[in-house]
């Protein structure tokens, strides 16, 4: 299992909006999501945002998956729901994410 996790700047005055297709994607077109994922490899994904100090918004993802370009698999399918999403979010979802470090990973 690969665990992938990378963050990504949400624009100004789209947190809502952000919320809202996540929302969407886990409800109405959950099946169609799903299916998406697991095409690409991806067995799990959380999603958090976290607001930063100067105002700016991100989200940050995690993913369990099959192997470790699983991610890269969803991102350039040519899945309606990937199209959707990147559309209605105003993003690049196969633009890079903002670089993430791994520096501790303590299990007890």
């Amino acid at each position: 299992m690969a665990e992938i996790v990378f963050v990504i700047h949400i624009r100004p005055g789209r947190v809502d909006l952000d919320r809202e297709r996540r929302d969407e994607m886990t409800v109405a077109r959950r099946d169609e999501y799903a299916a998406a994922l697991k095409d690409a490899g991806i067995t799990r994904q959380a999603v958090w945002h976290q607001q930063m100090p100067d105002g700016g918004n991100l989200a940050i993802i995690y993913e369990e998956a099959t192997d470790p370009g699983a991610h890269e698999r969803f991102v350039t399918s040519n899945s309606e729901i990937s199209q959707w999403f990147e559309e209605v979010s105003g993003g690049d979802a196969s633009r890079p994410a903002l670089p993430v470090e791994q520096i501790l990973d303590l299990r007890v």
